[in-house]
């Protein structure tokens, strides 16, 4: 989710922040840095000042703009706990017709446990999940959900925390304490740290998956203009 910050103090950071080195993709303005962000050891020009995007809502935002009909289609849209500037964003979007869901947020459409959505069988064209599911202990249910509510030909995008030297997910539903989830999976509400075998849990369920280096498409000084991870990968699924 996006860091909550607020709307009073906003526009005197934006303002603070403004230059010419680092653009947001999403609202399209310039700044003269972006701000460090991260548990424990920080990154350096992570977090916009206007969105509060990290580097992994950029590539997103430029995949849906590049790549998808995302803004120009009449499309039914389930977004899983919702970052707050995309919630903003996408219920203004004439085009589509976009549900929010949480089970704790006050701020979504539906409250909603994803593990059992209040949804029909294939009812969304598309699903956006990001970093949910590395929550979630049984997280095969919470993806054959997210397959059983999206419509046939429907797509998705369910990112999570993954370190791509990982060939196997490594996680333990022993460790609960906060302090030694942290230490283990680099967050203290995480369950796992995500492998590369993240993609056959998704088509375990009946996903189709492209492994996408979408910030790879860009050129370096691209990839460092837009404050984007070159080696993130984008999980894009579809529903045959």
């Amino acid at each position: 989710m996006l860091i909550n910050l607020s709307i009073f103090l906003r526009p005197l950071i934006v303002l603070f922040f403004k230059g010419d080195h680092f653009t947001d993709p999403i609202d399209g303005k310039s700044y003269r840095k972006f701000l460090p962000y991260g548990y424990g050891k920080q990154r350096s020009n992570a977090l916009s000042p206007g969105t509060l995007s990290l580097e992994r809502h950029r590539q997103m935002w430029l995949y849906l703009q590049n790549e998808t009909n995302f803004f120009t289609a009449k499309l039914k849209v389930l977004h899983i706990a919702p970052e707050q500037d995309f919630l903003r964003r996408l219920k203004k979007m004439n085009n589509l017709d976009y549900t929010s869901a949480d089970l704790f947020s006050p701020i979504v459409d539906v409250k909603a446990d994803i593990l059992d959505l209040p949804f029909e069988d294939n009812t969304y064209d598309v699903i956006i999940c990001n970093h949910v599911l590395e929550h979630i202990i049984d997280d095969r249910k919470a993806m054959s959900e997210l397959y059983r509510v999206m419509k046939p030909n429907g797509w998705g995008i369910l990112q999570v925390p993954m370190k791509n030297s990982l060939e196997t997910t490594y996680e333990d539903v022993t460790i609960t304490d906060p302090k030694e989830r942290q230490k283990h999976f680099g967050q203290y509400d995480h369950v796992r740290w995500y492998g590369m075998d993240y993609f056959d849990r998704l088509k375990s369920v009946g996903f189709e998956v492209d492994i996408n280096f979408y910030s790879q498409k860009f050129s370096d000084s691209d990839i460092h203009r837009f404050g984007l991870n070159k080696n993130e990968i984008l999980p894009v699924v579809r529903k045959k």
